[in-house]
């Protein structure tokens, strides 16, 4: 299949009527696209508190369903085209698959297109909506970013590309996508950075037109959610700072290396669960034993609520019951095992949000020998989680800035940041050294 033509009037033109574009497609996507990716998220949020609200049978046997669903419609409905016949513009082609793609895996289609986003397979976007629909609105361990920004960019493509509209495809879906997880988090630069970062992995452009198309778009998304109060997800906000520079060192220190080292971790094995070559079959068999696993554990020594959704349940349980430390790094360490399960069994969702809630949780575990709040800890190890687990540490010190505080408190949430990236990053590079050793000496053997 040859590769599509930039859209008509992209690279050409003046730089006013280049940026006159980007603005005017960025309306555009943004607007749609927020409310669009608003209305599937509370569809979403409504499941995930549902689930939060049931016993134990429930909170067992209802996400396992929505996993073994979301792997029969990719995989049952969805089709697979040869390399010969496929044509990405059939009628046909809102359930058929490239040979090559990952079915459940939605935020690779985002990077991939980033900076070409005519390429961009928005007629997947149904079939894996009701992927979505039932890996994340029935409880899974998975989070609503990566389908916020999925489907925005979806509607800002679809909404453009035909005839001379394809002039303004790529600012309205890099804006959707911007306006769909600035409405999901509250924070318009959160969907700017969000978007913009993601885009850098694919070596998409920082130039004048994203930019703004990114920042009307995370605008919008933010409007959105101020305009109607939705409070998508909750993000804590530290109230207690620490008492010195001295004790926002340590404190910034201890819990950057931990969310960092764990997040990047639950990142490896979450990737590695993506890209396991095995058959739907035996996908959805081992990781949704391994989700029943997790989940079973997660509500005996916790609660129910804390093994659903992508891990906001853990921590309202951490805060209300004031659990020792011990306890929180166990189930800290079963959310990062539920989600990569959720993964490798087939589900279709993000994986921002648990690592936020995993590095909310690792931040909880050092609150009592620091001497200072659960929410300090826990907001600096979701910022933490974020910046290493995601690898956006720029967006992680959006979400800081936006959130506030204390300035001794932010500046020592900035610093998990930094502390984060670092301690993710020995992380990979750890595990790449490993991997490689292991290549070695198996080629030594044979």
């Amino acid at each position: 299949m040859s590769s599509p033509s930039p859209p008509e009037g992209a690279e050409g033109g003046g730089r006013a009527s280049r940026l006159g574009v980007a603005v005017l497609g960025a309306l555009l996507g943004g607007l749609l696209g927020g409310f669009i990716v608003v209305g599937v998220t509370l569809i979403l949020k409504a499941g995930i508190d549902f689930a939060s609200r049931q016993g134990p049978l429930f909170v067992a046997v209802v996400p396992l369903a929505g996993l073994a669903l979301s792997v029969l419609v990719l995989w049952g409905l969805g089709r697979a085209a040869g390399v010969a016949n496929f044509d990405r513009l059939s009628p046909s082609s809102w359930r058929t698959f490239p040979p090559d793609a990952a079915r459940a895996d939605i935020s690779r289609d985002v990077v991939e297109s980033a900076g070409q986003e005519e390429r961009f397979p928005w007629r997947l976007a149904p079939i894996r909506a009701l992927a979505i629909l039932a890996t994340v609105g029935l409880g899974g361990a998975m989070g609503t970013e990566a389908p916020a920004a999925y489907l925005g960019v979806a509607v800002g493509a679809s909404l453009t590309d035909r005839g001379r509209w394809r002039r303004l495809l790529r600012p309205a879906a890099l804006a959707g996508g911007a306006a769909g997880v600035g409405a999901l988090m509250g924070i318009a630069l959160v969907g700017t950075g969000f978007m913009l970062e993601l885009g850098r992995r694919n070596r998409a452009p920082l130039s004048a037109e994203r930019v703004i198309a990114a920042l009307i778009g995370g605008l919008i998304g933010w409007g959105i959610d101020a305009v109607f109060g939705l409070s998508l997800i909750r993000l804590v906000a530290p109230h207690e700072p620490p008492t010195d520079l001295l004790h926002a060192a340590i404190t910034a220190l201890l819990i950057g290396t931990a969310a960092g080292a764990v997040s990047s971790a639950a990142a490896i094995a979450v990737y590695r669960a993506k890209t396991w070559q095995a058959s739907p079959a035996v996908r959805l068999a081992l990781g949704g034993a391994a989700a029943l696993a997790t989940t079973l554990l997660l509500t005996r020594i916790a609660s129910p609520a804390a093994a659903v959704g992508p891990g906001g349940g853990a921590i309202l349980w951490a805060e209300r019951d004031l659990a020792p430390p011990l306890l929180i790094a166990a189930v800290c360490v079963l959310r990062a095992l539920a989600t990569t399960a959720a993964m490798a069994a087939g589900g279709c969702g993000g994986v921002f949000v648990p690592f936020l809630a995993v590095g909310d949780l690792a931040g909880r575990v050092f609150a009592p020998g620091l001497g200072i709040g659960h929410d300090l800890s826990g907001a600096a190890g979701a910022a933490g989680g974020i910046a290493a687990g995601y690898q956006l540490p720029v967006t992680a010190a959006f979400m800081v800035l936006f959130v506030g505080g204390p300035p001794r408190a932010v500046l020592t949430s900035l610093a998990t940041v930094i502390v984060a990236s670092l301690a993710g990053a020995a992380v990979h590079t750890a595990f790449g050294r490993f991997r490689l050793f292991r290549l070695r000496r198996r080629q030594a053997v044979h």
